[in-house]
């Protein structure tokens, strides 16, 4: 890491530059990437980041969930600070700072920089001169039919054209790649943890579409007629051809249009909006995607129920944290459908609980010793869902102040459960019932409560989540985690987490578990339970045996009927 600071640092004369900044997105602002530029600079690993190198110091920016992550990993060599430091911040006052114009929205640099500092755009990468990424397997993209996403390629088209006619623009420049492949029904392999493939795409307000993209990924879609040739642009004649393009106007995307594209395309066309409505149109499931969703969770629940039973009950070796990630994903690779994890498994026991999205290493690596309490944090993509679950497991028994604090988590992710969505409709009043009973003893945890989640698409996706600011409004077909917790330092960590979707009958909306694997009774402090939150427990344990227990072997079935 020191070295590739020092190859930085040297850098700055040549481009005229103070210091250099360096972002956890790669130019797709997806959150999982093959390439990890910071990384690479930083040693940091989490999901959300951004590093300024300058001339004699280094900053690392991250969130609530990386803290002691963020410390571990990169503390020796820079200073860290939360992202709402970042907003005008006055760290870089006077100075000059590189950026590399694929990598940043104008809303972010405009909300980070530019009110104490001069950004100079470097059209290159500096970290990728200094370290080139291998060249990954180009794999090709691949169709979906009707059978499994419930809506046709035309319908949603439709529906982006209307939007266009109604905001009076020509063109809307679909820039997040997860959009792309909810528009035109497609997947791909660009990505480390889910079928996102890597492409962008143009509508016009008369239903033309040209797709952009490298030209070898997209045989198969040529082949089954879902593109035809003169509809895609070669990524690396896009420049040359999107002014071709006669009109007037675009809207683009402020969250994943880079700085570079949007001014390629200010170059030439107006740009009138900055919102794409695919973000809203997609969060929505429809009966199909959610009826995938629903059997994957129950191919899903097996391997959970399945794991949990035997690293409570069978298991009498002494296991880590990585064997048992390895141990649960072989579980999950018994069905056939299951393709790989939607994110990296986070298996963290005792204090390395306490880390949010703690990731086991070689160096790290802690024995799950029959003191500990062990959390464990994983999900799925499989044909056709994406899963994302958090049990907290013990195996002996636990201090009574402990249990307190799990049932307390366990209170606020009930009462998650139970919302009542046509009074509480917006992710901001749903977090404070997640929090309610924790804050009764002064205790909180620092990241949301909730994130969308994608249709066999990412693990984490918007508008909707539930946390402390979104106002963002549940309805029907929305598909969101529900996963408070607590984390006291040095000692464990504690989560709750399923996925639930957003239900209608006679119109009253409420909260429907997808997530099918039992919460840990061992922890719970039944005194500390309403007589209406042991019935929610009672009723969802008995969901959850009567969807998996055929699935199971007459000792784990035997197991999971004591929860009932």
């Amino acid at each position: 890491m020191k070295k590739y600071i020092n190859t930085l640092r040297r850098k700055f004369k040549k481009y005229g530059i103070d210091g250099y900044v360096v972002p956890k997105n790669d130019d797709y602002f997806t959150e999982y990437s093959k390439i990890n530029r910071l990384k690479i600079i930083s040693n940091f690993s989490g999901s959300a980041g951004l590093a300024v190198i300058l001339k004699n110091k280094n900053f690392l920016f991250t969130d609530g969930r990386y803290t002691i992550q963020s410390h571990q990993e990169s503390g020796k060599n820079f200073n860290i600070y939360g992202f709402e430091k970042l907003i005008n911040c006055n760290l870089f006052k006077n100075l000059t700072l590189g950026i590399d114009p694929n990598l940043f929205t104008k809303t972010q640099v405009k909300n980070y920089f530019l009110k104490n500092n001069y950004i100079k755009y470097i059209h290159k990468n500096l970290i990728d001169e200094i370290k080139k990424g291998k060249n990954s397997k180009s794999i090709p993209f691949f169709s979906l039919n009707k059978k499994i996403v419930g809506e046709n390629i035309s319908s949603k088209i439709n529906k982006i054209s209307k939007f266009l006619k109604k905001n009076k623009s020509d063109y809307i420049f679909i820039s997040a790649p997860e959009n792309v492949a909810w528009i035109l029904n497609i997947r791909g392999g660009d990505s480390p943890n889910s079928p996102v493939p890597n492409l962008r795409l143009i509508i016009s307000k008369t239903n033309k579409i040209f797709l952009i993209s490298k030209k070898d990924k997209c045989k198969k879609l040529i082949k089954n007629k879902i593109i035809k040739m003169n509809q895609l642009i070669d990524i690396d004649k896009f420049p040359k051809e999107i002014l071709k393009l006669s009109g007037k106007s675009f809207i683009i995307d402020n969250k994943s249009c880079s700085i570079f594209y949007e001014n390629l395309i200010k170059s030439k066309f107006k740009i009138i909006k900055r919102e794409d409505p695919t973000y809203s149109l997609k969060a929505i499931k429809n009966k199909t995607e959610i009826k995938n969703m629903i059997n994957a969770h129950i191919l899903d629940g097996v391997a959970l129920t399945k794991f949990i039973y035997w690293i409570k009950k069978i298991n009498k070796r002494q296991i880590n944290e990585i064997m048992a990630a390895k141990k649960l994903e072989m579980f999950r690779k018994i069905n056939k459908s299951f393709l790989y994890p939607s994110f990296d498994t986070i298996a963290g026991t005792g204090k390395n609980g306490a880390i949010v999205h703690y990731r086991a290493n070689n160096k790290n690596c802690r024995k799950i010793q029959r003191k500990d309490i062990f959390l464990c944090d994983s999900g799925g993509q499989y044909k056709y869902g994406t899963t994302d679950v958090t049990r907290t497991l013990c195996f002996s028994n636990q201090k009574q102040s402990i249990k307190n604090i799990y049932t307390k988590v366990l209170k606020g992710h009930i009462a998650v459960a139970r919302t009542n969505i046509n009074k509480d409709n917006i992710g901001k009043k749903i977090d404070k019932r997640a929090r309610k009973f924790l804050k009764e003893s002064n205790l909180d945890y620092a990241h949301g409560t909730g994130h969308g989640v994608g249709f066999f698409l990412n693990v984490h996706e918007g508008p909707q989540s539930i946390n402390k600011i979104n106002k963002v409004k549940i309805k029907e077909g929305m598909i969101l985690s529900n996963e408070p917790g607590y984390y006291k330092k040095n000692k464990y960590g504690i989560r709750i987490e399923n996925l639930v979707y957003v239900k209608n009958k006679n119109g009253n909306l409420f909260f429907e578990n997808l997530t099918m694997v039992p919460i840990e009774k061992d922890l719970i402090n039944y005194n500390l339970l309403t007589y209406y939150e042991k019935n929610y427990l009672f009723k969802y344990h008995l969901d959850v045996y009567s969807k998996i227990s055929k699935y199971l072997n007459h000792d784990e079935r035997s197991w999971l009927a004591s929860f009932i």
